[in-house]
């Protein structure tokens, strides 16, 4: 079976045209995702895509998408709980618990992201994080916060031992993230990561054709 690519443009690229530029280099593979910001889903009709993020459900929530609008524009995957909506947004587990039961409600397939910081239990933290996965989140991407945009990838051997915690604790694709490239997204597949969430080198398009 092919190993998911997911890639996460984050808040990039910062024009349209870019985008589009973007876009029109991707070729369309069933196993490859890509995560734009909300307004560029009108430039990847040829690719599946997916959403960096939603609330819990539509209403008075001033910048935010639910899971019934993405649904309606066919987009079939979404990110929940990435380091950076839990850092800079105060995102806590309890708020991504909900955000799984309504997107699971609507069949979206959920990317459900974990990992530590520096010097913090990985034992612990997955412990805690994994509170909020539920029976049929299709999968969850370890990312040490540490690696994320540092150009400082886990090691494969390091990020094993996440894998096996992980597996131990859910049924579902278990995808490495965290500075993957095109010369180590490779090395996280050989010690059984399912796939990878790749950050920085998607926005690259000839590193990221390479991946592909």
């Amino acid at each position: 079976m092919k190993p998911l690519i997911i890639a996460n443009w984050k808040s990039n690229p910062d024009s349209f045209s870019k985008a589009k530029e973007l876009f029109s280099q991707i070729p369309k593979k069933e196993n490859v995702i890509i995560c734009p910001p909300n307004i560029y889903f009108s430039l990847g009709g040829n690719v599946n895509l997916g959403s960096q993020n939603c609330f819990f459900q539509s209403g008075a929530f001033t910048g935010e998408i639910s899971p019934e609008m993405l649904k309606s524009l066919k987009i079939n995957y979404v990110i929940l709980g990435h380091s950076e909506r839990r850092n800079y947004f105060e995102e806590t587990n309890e708020l991504i618990s909900k955000k799984v039961k309504a997107c699971l409600k609507e069949n979206l397939k959920i990317i459900l992201c974990v990992g530590e910081k520096k010097g913090e239990s990985l034992s612990s933290v997955l412990k805690k994080q994994l509170s909020s996965f539920q029976k049929g989140v299709f999968a969850v991407a370890y990312e040490p916060v540490w690696a994320i945009g540092t150009g400082q990838a886990c090691k494969s051997e390091e990020a094993e031992k996440a894998l096996k915690l992980i597996k131990k604790k859910v049924n579902c694709k278990v995808l490495y993230g965290g500075s993957v490239n095109g010369s180590n997204f490779k090395d996280y597949l050989k010690v059984g990561f399912d796939g990878v969430l790749v950050g920085g080198a998607s926005l690259k398009i000839k590193e990221f054709k390479k991946m592909l």
